[in-house]
């Protein structure tokens, strides 16, 4: 994915994010937005790393790292649910540059998934 496809798809992810909870502007402000896009820009890097290593346990172990953290700092794992299942929407939806890339970045998201619904039980 290149970075004009990557900047794309972040924005559309945050801004669909922002809308359906806008309580997330009082809770967290301005910073929170910009953590948000921080933290696509690193799924889809974690994603790109994942993908070159052949590995989804890289990205499960990410995902379990982010829900860790985010869980701390009071985002609940249903918001990071929220997250992958917008990503694996437009990835869906998008013509990329490398469409194998894709496919991998969803099956991986789609196991991150199936991750974080175990942590949530």
């Amino acid at each position: 994915m290149n970075k004009k496809e990557k900047a794309v798809l972040i924005d559309q992810v945050v801004e669909e994010i922002y809308k359906a909870y806008p309580e997330l502007w009082d809770r967290f402000g301005d910073h929170g937005h910009e953590r948000t896009e921080e933290d696509n820009y690193h799924h889809l890097d974690h994603l790109f790393a994942a993908y070159e290593m052949n590995s989804a346990s890289f990205f499960l172990e990410y995902t379990d790292w982010l829900n860790n953290v985010l869980t701390s700092r009071g985002v609940g794992t249903q918001l990071i649910v929220d997250n992958y299942n917008r990503l694996i929407r437009h990835l869906s939806d998008g013509k990329w540059e490398n469409p194998n890339e894709v496919k991998t970045y969803i099956n991986y998201l789609e196991l991150g998934l199936e991750r974080l619904q175990k942590l949530s039980q």
